[in-house]
């Protein structure tokens, strides 16, 4: 089934579907598991719209490829077009909050960071952002200070609030919007907490958002 946007409540959403937009290095306590250096400015990468798949449809883990990694973090749908918007302009562009997973080929893309290349052969695969449906904006009065976490197979491996990222929510769309246009359909990631880890085949996954669950499962 191709990935369309939805509410959780089924209500529909007449959106196209667009590209992904995903900051790196966002929660400083996933820099340091991560060994990583703590960025200077925004790091931004893309997810082409292939890379999106609902949560309902089984994970695929690309095979021969390494350890695929969980990253769990808020989405942001938006639903008009941002260009060098302030950040009052980017929280009217909302259309809905979801969680996704932001899945990442680890080995592959430590080899690439290694030889200073993109990274998007480890982080752009089809099927590469399992995305969860989305809250209404109203859902999530205080999305800067809101709960996700993720459990495989019951046990818990990422868990933040969003009240820890480094760069806002409203502020990263702001930001991207200086680079590049978004558009109506076009997802933001916002950033990864700590505890990423591999998948594996037949892994039962629980997503939480502010109190309300998604399930996923790896095939």
């Amino acid at each position: 089934m191709a990935y369309q946007h939805r509410y959780l409540d089924g209500s529909p959403l007449a959106l196209p579907i667009g590209k992904v937009v995903c900051i790196g290095r966002n929660y400083l306590d996933h820099i340091r598991e991560l060994n990583n250096a703590v960025p200077e400015t925004p790091i931004l990468f893309m997810k082409p719209a292939t890379a999106l798949a609902g949560l309902d449809e089984a994970i695929r883990l690309p095979a021969g490829r390494g350890e695929c990694h969980h990253e769990v973090e808020l989405a942001v749908l938006v639903d008009r077009e941002l260009r060098n918007a302030d950040t009052d302009t980017a929280r009217t562009a909302v259309a809905g909050y979801g969680i996704a997973l932001d899945l990442t080929l680890r080995d592959l893309q430590n080899d690439l960071k290694k030889k200073g290349h993109p990274w998007e052969t480890a982080k752009a695969f089809d099927g590469a952002c399992p995305l969860s449906t989305f809250l209404h904006p109203e859902a999530l009065p205080e999305p800067q200070a809101t709960e996700l976490a993720l459990r495989v197979n019951g046990e818990l491996r990422q868990q933040g609030n969003t009240r820890q990222m480094m760069v806002g929510i409203f502020e990263l769309m702001a930001y991207i919007s200086t680079h590049f246009t978004l558009q109506p359909g076009d997802v933001v990631l916002t950033g990864t907490p700590s505890g990423v880890g591999p998948l594996a085949s037949g892994d039962v996954l629980t997503l939480s958002l502010a109190g309300h669950d998604f399930s996923a499962r790896v095939a």
